[in-house]
Order: C-alpha cells, then structure tokens, then sequence
C-alpha cells in the first residue's frame, strides 16, 4: 500500500515546511501568538517527514535540524502563552548529558509522571502529538528525552543506539524523582515503535515505574531486519564472515538505489557503517527469559491489526510475561491497524490513556 509519505518527494514535505515557518513567523509578527505556535508545530512535523528522504538527496541534518528549530519555537511560544509549559531539561548520561522536555501546566500539588519513550526514527514532534496533548488534561506531567541514537543524541552528540535502555530511564527516574510536584510512586512509561522493546527491557531493570505501556510489545527487533535476508547472506553472517557479507550487500545494493538508501537511514542510529555490523547489532535487540521474568509493573500492550515490521510479537510478550499484563488490540474495522495505529491516533491516546488512568490513578 502506498502511503502519502510515499507519494509525496522530499521536496513537497520540505517546502510546505517552509512556507508554514512563514505563516508562523506572520502570526508572531501581528501578535498572533497562539496561531504562530500551532504553525511551527505543523512545520516541525514537516520537515521531520521531508528527513525520512533526505539520504538520496544529502541534506537530513540541514532538514533536522530546521524541525528542531520550528519545535524550539513552537515550545517557546506555548510556554509564553502561559497555560501550558514546555521547558528543556539535560539528563546525566555517562560522561555527559541528554536533551529532553517536561510538560506540564501551572499549578501546585503531587502529580503523575509519564515518561514517552520515542522510536528508532520517530521526530520530537510525536511526544506532543502521541502523548502530551492528551495526557496534559489527564493531570499527567509528560517527560521525554533524546535517548542513544535518538533525534539531538544523535545528531548533535553522535551517541548511537543501545539496547539496555536502563542506561536511560534510570538517571531520568532519579532527576524526575527530585521535582517538586511530582509523586514519585506514581511514574509511568510509554513507548512507541522500537521503543516496545526498550520499554520491556528498562523495565525488567529499573522497578520504581508503577506501569508501562508497549506500543507495540516487541520481543526481537532484529526479525524485521534479517527477514529480508538471503539464505547465503543469513549463512555469512550467522558464520562472522565480514568480508564475505559486506561485500554482497553492496554487489546487490548496485541494483537498488532505494533500498541502499533505506537501508544507510536504519543504519545511521546504530552508529556503524558496515552492513554486517548493522544486522549483528540488531541481534542484541532480544529480550531474554529473565527480562520476562524481571517485569513485576502492570503492562500494557498494544497488538494492531496488519503490523507491519513485527508481527505476532505483542501477543509473544504478553505470553512471555509473568505479571499482570494486558494485551490491546486495535483493529482495521475500527480505522485502527498498522504499526502504532497511525489513523487512529484519538482512539489509540484514549484506550491507552484510559487504561493508565485505571492503574495509576489520578
């Protein structure tokens, strides 16, 4: 099926960007302040669909780095306005720190936290759109960070993806927990695309979140990689021949400049180059016997209808788990398939935002 991202090229995205930034930039000037915020929204989330082609063309960190300007802006002006705050924060990482936002409206008392753990390749853009803007009425404080191989960590930073994502919720619990106004009994995590693997694999390790949300429940992230495989290739690697792997692929990518290009954007979180590297990094996206055993909180897991990327995973982790889980499906009837029901982002935030409000409760 072809999609409208499909369909439209890179320059179609990345001008209707740019003529947004205009009319955002317009609105600000008449004192529309309230307009200008919602177009530097619309233009980030613009110029982050024109990034998802831009390795043909060699321009995706002039592009990215134009969608984090427009929701640098978009945050600047919502919190101007005074009803919604969105303010950056830093969050200690090894040697160093990660960048990331906390929402929240005005007000005293002891609140919820939900942590949104982003994607692979998922834009900044999406922790408003598919959690922050309904969760806020909920009386949720709403965090999320650039973790490894993530938007500003990658980019800016050059940290590459890791597969123990306790690295990151841990230090993020440990600031969060310091906040005034926010209970800390009362901490949960969402996340969407690969990020329900790495949800599941924090959690099995770090026990203070009192429920989390899989959106959808991943139990092996290399099986949409290695799926389109070869025999010989899938025997190179299982072997560690390098050589003899590389040099395939790039025999066989001769023929297929889009797939060349697709393949370089999945491999750039990752941090390497080398295409055998690439799948045996995949590999280590596994959760293990013990992670299963480990997950004491109450999960949530959604399981769509016609998932593309990893199939019949979500219902193979409910199994797996040993505590309370529930398993969400969402269907085509309803509008509501594909990977993290894209048509059906209103049903999706109220079922799982419903389910949130039933196990921490307000």
């Amino acid at each position: 099926t072809l999609s409208l991202h499909d369909a439209l090229p890179i320059s179609a995205w990345s001008a209707t960007a740019g003529r947004l930034a205009g009319q955002a930039r317009e609105a600000e000037s008449a004192g529309h302040t309230r307009s200008a915020a919602a177009r530097w929204l619309r233009a980030a989330s613009y110029y982050a669909q024109a990034t998802e082609q831009a390795d043909a063309t060699g321009n995706f960190a002039e592009l990215w780095e134009l969608h984090r300007d427009a929701w640098d802006r978009f945050a600047d002006l919502t919190t101007a306005i005074g009803d919604t705050l969105i303010e950056p924060i830093s969050v200690p990482y090894e040697d160093t720190t990660l960048p990331g936002y906390v929402f929240r409206t005005p007000g005293p008392g002891a609140r919820r936290c939900l942590i949104y753990v982003n994607g692979s390749d998922g834009a900044v853009t999406g922790a408003w759109a598919r959690c922050a803007a309904a969760a806020l009425p909920r009386g949720w404080t709403v965090v999320t960070v650039d973790g490894p191989g993530q938007n500003a960590a990658l980019m800016r930073q050059q940290i590459p993806f890791r597969p123990d994502w306790e690295a990151v919720l841990t230090p993020l619990i440990d600031q969060v927990t310091t906040w005034t106004g926010i209970d800390a009994t009362r901490i949960a995590v969402l996340g969407v695309s690969q990020a329900g693997f790495w949800v599941p694999r924090a959690v099995a390790h770090e026990h203070r979140v009192a429920a989390a949300v899989a959106d959808p429940g991943l139990v092996d992230v290399s099986t949409t990689m290695l799926q389109h495989l070869p025999g010989f290739l899938r025997k190179a690697l299982d072997a560690g021949d390098r050589d003899k792997f590389d040099k395939e692929m790039e025999w066989g990518l001769k023929f297929s400049p889009r797939q060349r290009d697709m393949l370089t954007w999945r491999m750039r979180p990752y941090g390497v180059t080398s295409f055998f590297d690439f799948f045996r990094a995949a590999e280590q996206y596994r959760l293990t016997d013990a992670d299963f055993a480990a997950i004491s909180c109450p999960m949530l897991i959604t399981d769509p209808e016609h998932e593309q990327f990893w199939p019949g995973q979500p219902a193979r982790l409910a199994e797996a788990l040993t505590g309370p889980v529930t398993l969400m499906a969402f269907t085509a009837a309803e509008g509501a398939d594909g990977h993290c029901e894209p048509m059906a982002a209103g049903l999706r935030g109220e079922r799982v935002l419903d389910w949130l409000d039933e196990h921490v409760p307000a």
